[in-house]
């Protein structure tokens, strides 16, 4: 198959690229600043939010993989454009605009757990606009929704192991009883494979792992997968807005106060059709950690 997956860079994206490549398909990566690295695969300079510059770039293409996220995904920074309004969003909206003008075939869409009309937080309301929006394109779609995906290079379960490096305890957002199920990036990857390989579903899809934890019980098992041993300090959510609301103005923006709700919201996925579609594995947390973490 000839396939273009846009923000192939990313830590969900560049999994599915290497998985996609690895398995004699054709792979072209639209990022706003290509990272040539992966042998066989082009990168081609693209952004989602700019029509113009997707130009031309989806001919001849049979598959559409959306893994586009902005830089330092959740926290958004409107001074820069960088939102789940104008990049998850509008982003979408230029890359199945320019899909269906190509003659693609397939749009496979990373969403996410939770995305609902009526939902509380605006990423999610966003989230089901896009899916509605390439619903009634006229594409043939398939659409998944993965909970936390955790794996190398990921920016959220390492940020904890990061503070564990250093502290002798390891900080945590709210009480800790947040309810997920992990996914394995390399997981999503494999089924993002399998749907390109299998063919417009029409249909959209929750993805995570087998196991329904508490952030807790996630910060526990990789520690100890990783052979350390740290106390766990729960932070007030109200607290670390009120933190967030201070530090979101400084440089780099690196906390705000939506951010807060948006890691202290449960994330479970309904895995039921998934499995029935696909039929693939879904890792248990501590082997797939093992992959990575085990000296």
């Amino acid at each position: 198959m000839n396939v273009v997956v846009a923000g192939g860079t990313g830590f969900i994206g560049s999994a599915i690229v290497r998985r996609l490549a690895e398995s004699g398909h054709r792979v072209v990566v639209l990022s706003r600043r290509p990272r040539p690295g992966l042998g066989g695969v082009q990168h081609v300079a693209a952004d989602v939010t700019d029509r113009a510059s997707l130009r031309g770039k989806l001919a001849g293409f049979e598959v559409v993989v959306d893994a586009a996220q902005f830089p330092n995904s959740p926290i958004e920074n409107p001074k820069k454009g960088w939102t789940f309004e104008r990049v998850d969003l509008g982003g979408t909206k230029n890359l199945v605009d320019e899909a269906r003008e190509a003659g693609v075939a397939h749009y496979i869409d990373l969403s996410g757990v939770g995305a609902a009309p009526d939902a509380r937080f605006h990423w999610f309301r966003f989230k089901w606009e896009e899916e509605e929006y390439i619903a009634r394109s006229g594409l043939g779609y398939t659409v998944f929704r993965p909970s936390w995906v955790y794996g190398p290079g990921d920016n959220s379960l390492n940020r904890f192991l990061g503070f564990a490096r250093y502290l002798p305890f390891v900080p945590v957002i709210g009480d800790g009883k947040t309810r997920v199920n992990p996914v394995f990036v390399e997981d999503v990857a494999a089924h993002v494979k399998a749907a390109v390989e299998r063919g417009p579903m029409n249909a959209v899809f929750e993805v995570g792992g087998p196991e329904v934890l508490t952030i807790d019980d996630v910060i526990r098992t990789a520690l100890r997968v990783a052979g350390k041993r740290r106390l766990l300090l729960h932070q007030p959510v109200a607290l670390m807005k009120a933190v967030a609301a201070v530090v979101q103005h400084v440089p780099g923006r690196p906390l705000t106060p939506d951010a807060i709700d948006f890691i202290t919201q449960d994330a479970v996925a309904e895995t039921g059709p998934l499995r029935e579609a696909f039929g693939l594995e879904l890792t248990p947390l501590e082997r797939a950690l093992a992959t990575y973490l085990r000296g």
